[in-house]
C-alpha cells in the first residue's frame, strides 16, 4: 500500500505520496503550498489518491500548531485519504527508525528535526553526519554513525536574518533572495548584506561539521540552494530535497 506523508512546517505544507516499494525520496505525487493556500490541498490530495491508489499509512509531522492539526485532519478526511483515527502524528520519541533521541527531554525536540535526522541517517548510514535544514529557521543537528541524535543548533533562517536587519537598521534595504550570489567583501550594500548573511549561515554549518568531525553534511530546505554554495570546500555537503518527508518515509518503512 502507498504511504501518504505530510510536513507541516512554519511557512509551508509539503506532502508526498510514496509507493510501498519506492526508494527513499521517490514520490508518486508531490506538492507544497504556503499555509495561506492550504485550502488547495483537498483537491490535490483527492486527485493523487485517485490517480495512484489509496494510502495504507498516513504520517504527519506538524510544527504549525493545534489549529493547523485540526485543519489537516479535516482536509485528509474530506479528500478521502484518512479518517482522523488513522493518522500517525509523528512525534519525537526515545527511538524510532534506527535513530536514538539524545535530547534531555525527548518530546521537546521538534518533530521535524527528529524526522530530518531519521532521513539523513537512512540516506547515509554508518557515517557521522550533520543535517542542516534551512527554512524559516535553520536547524543544524548532529547524528553519530550508529544513529544517536546528539542535539544541535537553531538560528534564524536566511530570510528572517535579512528581514530583521532591514527592520532594525536605518537605511539598509530588504534584500531579495536569488540572483547572483556575492562572495567575500562586497562593494555595495545589498551584496554586503547578503554576503554577511550567507557567511553567518554557512559558518554555523561549518562549525557544526568541525565539532562533530562529520563525514557527511546533508543540506535541505528552501534556502539550501543559496547557503550550500557558500560552504567551504572542506565541507562534504550534499543537497537533499525534502529531508523531513524523506525521514517520515523512512520511519513508515521501518514498521
Amino acid at each position: 500500500m502507498n504511504t501518504f506523508l505530510i510536513d507541516a512546517g512554519n511557512t509551508r505544507i509539503k506532502w508526498a505520496l510514496a509507493a510501498s516499494d519506492a526508494p527513499l525520496g521517490v514520490w508518486l505525487a508531490y506538492g507544497a503550498v504556503m499555509h495561506a493556500d492550504a485550502a488547495q490541498l483537498t483537491e490535490a490530495w483527492r486527485g493523487a489518491v485517485a490517480a495512484h491508489g489509496a494510502a495504507g499509512k498516513v504520517i504527519v509531522a506538524n510544527v504549525a500548531g493545534a489549529d493547523r492539526r485540526a485543519l489537516l485532519e479535516s482536509m485528509l478526511e474530506m479528500a478521502g485519504v484518512a479518517q482522523p483515527s488513522g493518522i500517525d502524528w509523528f512525534a519525537s520519541v526515545a527511538e524510532r527508525a534506527g535513530v536514538r533521541n539524545g535530547y534531555r527531554t525527548h518530546g521537546q525536540l521538534g518533530c521535524d528535526r527528529f524526522a530530518a535526522a531519521i532521513g539523513a541517517h537512512a540516506l547515509v548510514p554508518g557515517q557521522a553526519l550533520i543535517v542542516a535544514n534551512c527554512g524559516t529557521a535553520t536547524t543544524i543537528d548532529a547524528v553519530t554513525a550508529d544513529g544517536a541524535f546528539l542535539g544541535g543548533m537553531i538560528l534564524p533562517g536566511l530570510g528572517l536574518m535579512a528581514t530583521s536587519l532591514a527592520r532594525n537598521t536605518a537605511q539598509l534595504p530588504q534584500i531579495a533572495q536569488g540572483g547572483k550570489l556575492p562572495s567575500g567583501f562586497a562593494d555595495n550594500t545589498d551584496d554586503a548584506i547578503l554576503s554577511g548573511l550567507l557567511a553567518a549561515q554557512a559558518g554555523a554549518i561549518e562549525r557544526a561539521c568541525a565539532l562533530h568531525g562529520a563525514q557527511a553534511c546533508l543540506v535541505s530546505g528552501g534556502a539550501a540552494q543559496y547557503i550550500a554554495p557558500a560552504l567551504g570546500a572542506h565541507v562534504p555537503y550534499r543537497l537533499v530535497d525534502n529531508i523531513v518527508l524523506t525521514g517520515l518515509h523512512a520511519a513508515a518503512r521501518s514498521e
